[in-house]
Parts: structure tokens; C-alpha cells; sequence
């Protein structure tokens, strides 16, 4: 009657402290640049190593241009991505450094390396480390403190979180995409609905998900409120991990998927809260608002005042306000100023190849800004060996080179103030992507019909 949750967090248990967390075995701790300076002192001033060294990996991500590698321009984000380094030189951690093959987001270069792989407990202090459960594992974002602790100890004390099954039953439409899904999701359930729960996706839908849908889909469950986001492993799983450079090999391999194929819920499993939504009731989507969660279809209108409760008025007024749009609009067809392919949420192969289907025989809208920058290294050599590369030339669009870029103004790509940006990237506060910027939210598909429109376009109409 065990969970897919309850199955890996039990075998990862050192022990239970009574009315208290859990203390929890981690098997991989990601580190990058903004969030482990501290963590890393506090070992140096208690005068504490590295318990294992080997199951520890780390690389610059956030700041890092999109343009050009050889420096950073930001003395911040330099001494950041400087003192990664030395700290990893010092405590004996493999490091891939900015502009080398193996580096990249994270939490792209994790699962495709094979790093992340079925069964597994993985830390990371970044919130969208929920990316890793796609491939059937515990992934939590984690904070400075904890980050100490894991370096220190392997371990991590964590209070269990309850369970939530999210089921897509049904076959999604032509052109809805797994962002889609997510921000569907996200609408129906609020940027709250998830807070204080482990969420398992199921359904038909996600067995049918490409691989590089369901790390969409889990990257996304942060965003509403989540712990982690788990997708039991199947066939599709071990297909991708296959041949990965740190997935096992030969018979360790076989061995490995036995026992992985066991890693699912069981039948008569119970979920603290279970909820199912229909696939073919999904169309793409667009944000209007300041949160993940304040979408709509592209092809309907914002909320009207009086479609919502008066304590729901004041936020969506602040939002709007933001926004510079009106209750009742309809984005189709608005302009827009820039357009964003990438971050850890699309900015993978199949990424590349769905702006590319939508681009392919058209121009690049005039006036229109676009960066288009992989997830990893990896992942922008695959593009040139598919010829990619050359369809996005033909259509006046420059490949950038691996950068977490425009999810975030921590580097030099940066909306300016007041300009609309149409991203794939994970969130839209205020800010987000620069201050000022106005962000709307979207999947690869959407992106590409407004890089080749300037406008906002339902990407059905182009497919």
C-alpha cells in the first residue's frame, strides 16, 4: 500500500527523531554558484571536510553569459562563479567548469549525464530541483544550511511531506505541449494547491510523455508549492538514461533496471490527495498575470471582475496593472519585444526541435529580440549535428551558447524595463527577467509562432 514517494523515502531513512524531521540519506547533492558560498564556509570555519566527495557535483549556470564565456562582466556573478571553483579545488569536488563540454543548467546536465537516475534521493540548492524526480526519484530544492549539512554529513534532516497524486488521463491535443500541461495545472490549482505535498503525475498522458516533457512537467512542480515531482520510471525512462555517461553499464545495468521496474505505487496505494484532469481539455497557454499560475488558453480572454470574488479583485488588478493589460483582454495578437528559448524548464533537444518545426520556412518577425540558448553544452552540440543550427540561421535566429540567460536577471541577458517578453521559462514575477520586464509564460511552440509573427499566435495555426 506504499507510494512510489513512501518507497524511496523509507529505503533513504538513517532514523526518525521524535516529533521531529526525518534524517534522510541523500545519494547526489548539486552545487552552483549563487547558493553554496556559505554552505562551503561554514565547513571551512568549523573546520569540517567533505563526507563523499564522489556522489557531489557542481558547475556555474546562473551566471553565465549566453554570448560569450571567456569572462563575466559582473564583478558579483564573477566572484561567485571564481569562488565555486576554488571551493570545489579545495574540498575535492568535481567541477565542470563555465564553457567546457560538460557544463551547462544543472538541472539539464544532471539527468542527461545519467548523475540522475531512478531511486535516488538528490539535493539541490536551487527550487527547481523538483526537475529530477521525471526519472523516478526524490529531488528537493534545499537551502544554504542544508546544503552544509549534506556536504558535511550525506544527509539532510527533513520533515516527510504528505502525498498527491496528479492524473492526465487521455491523449493531448495537437500542439499542447507538456508546459502546457503544467501551467494547466498550475491555473486549476493555484501557485498553493501543492504546498506541503510530494506530487506523483500519472495518467496516460504522462506514460506517453517524452522524457524531456516529464522534466518539464517536474521543474515545474515547484511552482506550485510542492516538495518534489516524481514520474514513476518506465520504459521511456530507461531508454533515455541508457548509455549515459554516468548511468550504469553492461551488467550493472540489467541489474539496475530490475530493480527500477519496481519502483512505482502500488495499486491499492492511498494518496493524501488525488486529483485527474483530461488531456484533451488542455490547449496551449499564456500568462497574463505575475505568477505561474494566473494562465489562460491562448485563445481566451483574461478574467473578467466580475468572473472572480471581490477578494480576489485587488491581486488581479495588481497583476494587470503590471502587466499594462485590462480584465477581459484578449492577448492573441498583441505585439511582443522579445521571445526566449531555453532555462531549465525547455531548454533541451526536443526544446530545439519544436521552435524549429514552427520557424522552418519563415523570417524572424522584425523588431523582434530573440535568444535562443541551450540547457547544456550537450544539448547545443546535438542541435548543430541535427542541422538545427542551420534551419534557425535560415530563419534569422543566432544560437546563443549554454546559459541559464533570460529565466532570471542574473546575468547579461536582461528584458529592459517595460519591454514583453514571450519565454519558456519557469516564472513571471515581477522582475523576473529584469526590472520592469513583463513576462509571459508559454511552451516552445507559442515562442516560436510569436518569434515569426511578433505577435502573440495560437501555434496550431502554424503546425
Amino acid at each position: 500500500m506504499r507510494t512510489l514517494f513512501d518507497k524511496i523515502w523509507d529505503a533513504h531513512v538513517v532514523q526518525n527523531v521524535e516529533d521531529g524531521p526525518t534524517q534522510l540519506y541523500i545519494d547526489r547533492l548539486y552545487c552552483h554558484e549563487v547558493t553554496s558560498p556559505q554552505a562551503f564556509d561554514t565547513l571551512r570555519d568549523k573546520g569540517i571536510s567533505v563526507l563523499r566527495p564522489q556522489q557531489i557535483f557542481a558547475m556555474p549556470d546562473h551566471n553565465t553569459p549566453s554570448d560569450q564565456q571567456t569572462c563575466i562582466p559582473d564583478a558579483v556573478g564573477r566572484k561567485q562563479v571564481e569562488t565555486l571553483k576554488r571551493n570545489c579545488e579545495e574540498f575535492g569536488i568535481r567541477h565542470f567548469d563555465m564553457g567546457t563540454k560538460d557544463n551547462g543548467i544543472i538541472h539539464v546536465v544532471g539527468p542527461e549525464k545519467g548523475l540522475s537516475l531512478p531511486g535516488m534521493t538528490i539535493v539541490c540548492g536551487d527550487s527547481h530541483t523538483s526537475t529530477h524526480g521525471a526519472v523516478g526519484a526524490i529531488a528537493m530544492g534545499i537551502g544554504t544550511s542544508e546544503v552544509a549539512q549534506v556536504l558535511a554529513s550525506q544527509c539532510i534532516l527533513q520533515q516527510k511531506p504528505k502525498t498527491m497524486r496528479i492524473n492526465i488521463e487521455g491523449t493531448l491535443p495537437k500542439g499542447t505541449t507538456a508546459k502546457d500541461v503544467a501551467l494547466y495545472i498550475m491555473a486549476q490549482m493555484t501557485t498553493s494547491g501543492a504546498t506541503g505535498y510530494a506530487v506523483e503525475y500519472a495518467g496516460e498522458a504522462i506514460r506517453t510523455m517524452s522524457m524531456e516533457g516529464r522534466l518539464t512537467l517536474s521543474n515545474l512542480s515547484i511552482e506550485m508549492g510542492s516538495r518534489a515531482g516524481l514520474i514513476a520510471p518506465d520504459d521511456i525512462t530507461f531508454a533515455y538514461l541508457k548509455d549515459r555517461e554516468y548511468a550504469p553499464k553492461g551488467e550493472a545495468w540489467e541489474r539496475a533496471v530490475k530493480e527500477w521496474r519496481q519502483l512505482r505505487s502500488d495499486d491499492d496505494a492511498v494518496f493524501d490527495k488525488e486529483v485527474t484532469y483530461r488531456a484533451e481539455d488542455i490547449a496551449p497557454r499564456i500568462t497574463y498575470g505575475t505568477n505561474p499560475g494566473a494562465g489562460i488558453a491562448i485563445n481566451e480572454t483574461i478574467p473578467t471582475l466580475d468572473e472572480i470574488s471581490e477578494a480576489e479583485r485587488p491581486q488581479l488588478l495588481s497583476q494587470l496593472n503590471y502587466m499594462q493589460f485590462e480584465p477581459g483582454q484578449r492577448l492573441e495578437g498583441m505585439p511582443v519585444d522579445y521571445v526566449f528559448l531555453g532555462a531549465c524548464t525547455n531548454g533541451r533537444i526536443e526544446d530545439f526541435r519544436a521552435f524549429a518545426s514552427v520557424v522552418k520556412g519563415h523570417k524572424k518577425a522584425d523588431g523582434i529580440v530573440a535568444w535562443l540558448v541551450p540547457g547544456s553544452w550537450l544539448v547545443r552540440q546535438q542541435i548543430i549535428d541535427e542541422g538545427i543550427d542551420k534551419v534557425l540561421a535560415d530563419a534569422g535566429f543566432e544560437l546563443r551558447l549554454p546559459s541559464c540567460s533570460a529565466c532570471l536577471a542574473m546575468n547579461p541577458d536582461k528584458i529592459p524595463a517595460g519591454k514583453l517578453s514571450i519565454s519558456t521559462s519557469n516564472r513571471n514575477f515581477v522582475g523576473r527577467q529584469g526590472p520592469g520586464a513583463r513576462t509571459i509564460l508559454a511552451s516552445p511552440l507559442t515562442v516560436a509562432a510569436a518569434a515569426v509573427t511578433g505577435v502573440i499566435t495560437d501555434p496550431r495555426k502554424m503546425i
